[in-house]
């Protein structure tokens, strides 16, 4: 009996069973956490006993294949290591969710703390009374999670000398916010919303008493000095204030004055800017009793949360409502039974340190001309301990280690006085951890060297394929010369015939011009003025190296801003024969022109904006005029506050946030808005500004006075040069445009090296033109390696190889484009959505070409997986456009985590397509070539085991790797975020594959590649799906939802491809198996 459970616990079944369990709870959980919120996850998922009843069998399982598989060997090491690196892994998590703490501290600037405010959540119970003649109090507490659609019950029980007692669970009020239940025997209340800074804030004012909100005092029915009285016993309500201020009614914006110390009446749902606030009466006065309800916002950072508990005592129990939540302790609420007095805590638990932690000074720096865009923020401290004092500083990925303690820069006030460090007190969890990090980068990289090991056995293997491919060659080309001799040549004869007929018409389209018409002017004529006004590609490409300062502050040349205008509004590159540059100075020049010129693409099949904008059904692109009435009121915007108010919009609201985006872009470029040419002489914040901007920059002198005068002068020099065609003025005043933005903005222009950079970058565009070389090299190289599976010629050998040529240069010339980017930009390009993509086509053909180089169906699968992915970026038009870091970012973390775990892509669409190659060559396998098919798939089975095994490699490193990040960073290693979540469910799965062999059901070539298939959709969703469709921290790559229709039609496809495959292998390739 014993021997069938601990062969059960150390089986490749449960192996397979605990992946497959393990992976499927964790897609669960990002699913509840991205619907909900983190802490139903927790309870539903990672912190319930079964999900930690799958660790303890991991590592049970881990202990039992150290045996069973003898890995104590010394030849087996590499492996040995892996599997003691995950049973670290997992000892150093347990202690630290059982052990650790973790928690925040606040500071205000001079301010010293020493008390942090844990993560988590505790209800504690202070239970004081007599014991043995003297007052004592005892401590009880209990950590707990809530959530408003789990089942919440608990229970606390103590006791205090030989009385016990009991609190147990009434009810939960997520995010509660005060309101007045009407009872004809309550107080009286009226409401009062507060608008300001911060937001919306609701207040009661209480009959009889004085409030004090954000330190101004209010009085309802009592009058006080000094406060905003509130009378409503008389026949109208009245208010009386302490200061000079203004109302505005709502419903019809009449105005008025407030006066002084002055009894006038109260005038409902008006707006009153008395002092420094903002305050509106909505409601008229009721009787009542305060009450709660919940504001339903599960993504909350922080509000503040009701807990209704009962307290049970001696045979009494009382109700007892508590108000806290994570990062304050709560307020107490004491109630008395008997002769015992319980005081009640709902909150944060306080942990003291045994030092202090001063804040000196806060610094937040924020990118050139910006307000809120911060490049980045750190907390200058003292650390005031016993035994020392000594300064440091902490900011992003720059922790502060003190006595076991890791301070971690988390946010800031809004006001930029205090600053909220993330603290971290798990010194054994860590190092643990981390230990079993080392020992698993190390032992992944072995198993690629070591001999004996499933990779260089790969490797061994398909060394002999391909010496079996040469023998067979080798036979068939000796077959096909003594068949040669019996064979009667063949002659083309002059009656062959070889002629190939071709024909071409052309027809002009002459080119009207109307001097004068009494109807708007038609598309042609409004082309035709553009053509005859458009400045030379010379003159257009000197105003387009002008510097312009972006929304996010970013210093870029026009030539940037005019492609993604054109790339992004009229989904091209060039309008009616202008390019970018030429375009956008034409709009700056003609913006009454340009409004009439259908440029702004409709995405097809959205009938309701084009009937909304009043244009035809089949409209392709419509003019920026379009979109106003002829009041000028702008025809979407009732439609847009609930499309960017939605969660979750749906394909109608995302059509009218994507067009509603390509009219503010078009609105910008047309008003001369984005045009900020001008650097304000020694701004601290180094603000460049536009023409619009200058009455209120406060520019003196000649600086004033140029500026005013330049661009006017400019535009007048181009309409004369396009009568003259002489441009040489026009050329002048841009050089002194330029000069000027020498003088005044040096600190922050890029180099005259960079802005080449740039603009050659723009110009060829070379990853979406790499998309369609990628693809058509692919398919004459796939086609011409199919054909030579069949047929051996010496000249179609040569075109394969010549194709694989072709695609090495098209890998250099990728290559080349991301170093431009990554020189252009200044961070490694692998920072958003786009640079990803074009990353992980960069790291799939990398790995095609890498892996073997004799293996041309490889290099040709890789090549076509690569024009996907590069297709899929401009087909959904991802913006491509280079922008500034968020502080987070900008660590060498981005190019080590993240180079690592987006490279590892690259393998895993590799395996998948080689999967869907040797299923296809499987389906075309006959009893003729079986002996050749065999060889080829098994070679391509082998390249796809060892293309997933180092893609497993890559993404376990890279996710592991994130965990040190995130410890750099946030102070945690682990904390269920999507993003983290599902690379670890892809490793989990990929294992699984890896793996499978071990189990008899699952072993064989179609089983693998079919599985191989499958797998990629975890590596899909990690990428795609977490930023499509979850939310998390990593939402600074995220896009916006989109349809899961995707997941059911790929699972459907591949289910299809492995129906129909199955019987030939079947036929053909099972019957090796069971020999």
């Amino acid at each position: 009996m014993d021997k069938k459970i601990f062969s059960f616990l150390f089986s490749t079944r449960l192996m397979a069973v605990l992946f497959l369990t393990f992976a499927i709870a964790m897609g669960i959980g990002t699913f509840i956490e991205s619907k909900y919120n983190t802490d139903t996850a927790r309870i539903l998922i990672y912190n319930t006993w079964w999900f930690e009843a799958i660790m303890v069998f991991f590592l049970i399982n881990f202990f039992g294949n150290i045996k069973r598989y003898q890995l104590l060997k010394k030849e087996k090491w590499a492996t040995l290591l892996l599997h003691v690196s995950f049973i670290f892994i997992l000892l150093g998590a347990f202690i630290t969710r059982y052990i650790s703490y973790e928690g925040v501290m606040p500071i205000r600037e001079g301010a010293a703390e020493n008390q942090i405010y844990s993560d988590k959540t505790f209800l504690t119970v202070f239970a004081d009374g007599e014991y043995k003649g003297e007052m004592k109090r005892r401590t009880f507490e209990k950590s707990l999670l809530f959530s408003p659609v789990t089942n919440n019950d608990f229970t606390l029980s103590g006791k205090f000398d030989e009385t016990p007692f009991e609190v147990t669970y009434v009810n939960y009020i997520m995010g509660a916010k005060e309101t007045i239940k009407p009872d004809p025997k309550g107080t009286l209340y009226i409401k009062l919303v507060e608008a300001g800074a911060g937001g919306r804030e609701e207040h009661f004012l209480k009959e009889g008493e004085v409030q004090n909100i954000h330190n101004v005092l209010f009085a309802l029915n009592k009058p006080t000095d000094g406060a905003i009285n509130i009378n409503t016993t008389g026949e109208k309500y009245t208010i009386q204030t302490p200061f000079e201020g203004e109302f505005m009614r709502m419903a019809d914006q009449f105005k008025g004055k407030v006066t002084k110390d002055n009894v006038q009446p109260l005038m409902m749902r008006s707006l009153y800017s008395i002092g420094d606030i903002r305050i509106v009466f909505p409601d008229p006065a009721v009787r009542g009793i305060v009450d709660y309800v919940s504001n339903n916002d599960y993504k909350a950072k922080s509000h503040t949360d009701a807990l209704i508990v009962k307290v049970k005592a001696e045979g009494q129990e009382k109700e007892v409502r508590l108000m806290g939540a994570k990062g304050s302790v709560g307020e107490p609420q004491t109630v008395k039974i008997g002769k015992i007095e319980y005081s009640l805590f709902y909150g944060s638990k306080a942990y003291i340190l045994p030092f202090k932690v001063k804040l000196n000074d806060f610094i937040a720096t924020k990118y050139p001309g910006t307000e809120k865009s911060y490049s980045a923020f750190e907390s200058k401290v003292t650390v005031q301990d016993s035994s020392e004092t000594f300064d440091a500083d902490i900011y992003m990925n720059h922790v502060l280690d003190h006595k076991g303690y890791r301070f971690f820069q988390s946010s800031f006030d809004p006001d930029e006085k205090g600053t909220v460090l993330s603290v971290n007190h798990d010194w054994w969890g860590t190092s643990i951890t981390y230990l079993g990090y080392f020992m698993l980068f190390f032992g992944l990289m072995a198993i690629m060297f070591t001999k004996g090991s499933r990779f260089t056995d790969l490797k061994r293997k398909l060394e002999k394929v391909k010496e079996k491919k040469a023998k067979l060659i080798t036979i068939l080309v000796l077959m096909l010369s003594f068949n040669g001799f019996a064979q009667e040549p063949h002659v083309h004869t002059p009656g062959d015939n070889h002629n190939h007929n071709h024909t071409h018409t052309h027809n002009d389209d002459p080119n009207d011009h109307a001097n004068h018409v009494t109807r708007p002017p038609s598309q042609k004529q409004i082309d035709s003025l553009l053509t005859i006004y458009k400045a030379p590609e010379s003159h257009a490409a000197k105003f387009g190296r002008l510097i312009i300062q972006d929304a996010g502050g970013r210093m870029k040349p026009i030539n940037t801003f005019s492609s993604e205008l054109l790339r992004k509004v009229s989904h091209s590159d060039t309008y009616n024969g202008m390019n970018s540059d030429q375009v956008f100075l034409s709009m700056t020049q003609y913006a009454q022109v340009w409004i009439q010129v259908p440029i702004i693409h409709l995405r097809a099949g959205n009938d309701s904006i084009r009937k909304i904008i009043g244009v035809d059904k089949d409209t392709k692109k419509a003019p920026f005029v379009k979109f106003f009435d002829e009041n000028g009121n702008y025809k979407l915007s009732p439609y847009l506050d609930a499309a960017y108010k939605a969660a979750n919009p749906n394909q109608f609201e995302k059509d009218f946030i994507e067009t509603d985006k390509k009219v503010n872009l078009m609105e910008s470029a047309l008003s001369g808005s984005i045009l900020k040419i001008f650097p304000v002489p020694n701004h601290p914040g180094d603000k460049w500004i536009s023409y619009l901007e200058l009455e209120h920059a406060g520019l003196k002198g000649m600086e004033a006075t140029y500026t005013k005068q330049i661009l006017p002068l400019y535009f007048n020099a181009l309409n004369n040069g396009s009568i003259s065609k002489d441009f040489k003025t026009a050329d002048d005043l841009v050089e002194s445009i330029n000069g000027f933005q020498k003088k005044f903005g040096a600190k922050v222009r890029p180099s005259e090296e960079k802005i080449d950079a740039e603009i050659a970058y723009n110009k060829y565009d070379v990853f979406q033109k790499l998309t369609y070389w990628y693809i058509t090299a692919a398919i004459i190289m796939f086609i011409f390696t199919i054909v030579n599976i069949f047929f051996e010629k010496k000249w179609i050998r040569f075109c394969v190889n010549a194709c694989h040529i072709v695609i090495g240069f098209f890998f250099a010339l990728h290559t080349l484009g991301l170093i431009a980017r990554w020189y252009i930009s200044g961070h490694a390009p692998w920072s958003n959505a786009y640079e990803s993509i074009i990353y992980v086509a960069w790291s799939t053909m990398f790995f095609g070409l890498a892996f073997d180089r004799k293996s041309k169906l490889t290099v040709a699968s890789s090549a076509f997986v690569t024009a996907m992915i590069l297709m899929a970026a401009y087909l959904n038009w991802i913006d491509p456009e280079i922008a500034n870091l968020q502080p987070v970012l900008n660590s060498y973390w981005l190019m080590i985590h993240v180079a690592v775990i987006v490279a590892s892509y690259g393998p895993t669409a590799l395996g998948m397509i080689l999967g869907f190659v040797s299923l296809v060559l499987i389906f075309f396998t006959t009893e003729k070539n079986k002996a050749k098919m065999d060889l080829n798939i098994k070679e391509i089975t082998y390249i796809n085991e060892m293309a997933l095994t180092i893609g497993l490699i890559m993404l376990t490193i890279g996710n592991f790797l994130g965990g040190q990040w995130a410890n750099e960073s946030w102070g945690r290693y682990w904390g269920w975020d999507p993003k983290e979540t599902w690379a670890l469910i892809s490793i989990m799965i990929y294992a699984f594959v890896i793996h499978a062999r071990f189990v008899p059901a699952l072993r064989g070539k179609w089983t693998f590649n079919l599985m191989s298939m499958f797998a990629f959709i975890s590596i899909l969703f990690t990428y795609y799906g977490v930023n499509f469709h979850l939310v998390g921290l990593h939402s600074y790559a995220s896009g916006e939802a989109k349809s899961l229709d995707w997941i059911y039609y790929s699972l459907a496809a591949i289910s299809v491809i492995g129906a129909i495959t199955y019987p030939k292998y079947r036929k053909y390739y099972k019957k090796q198996i069971k020999k």
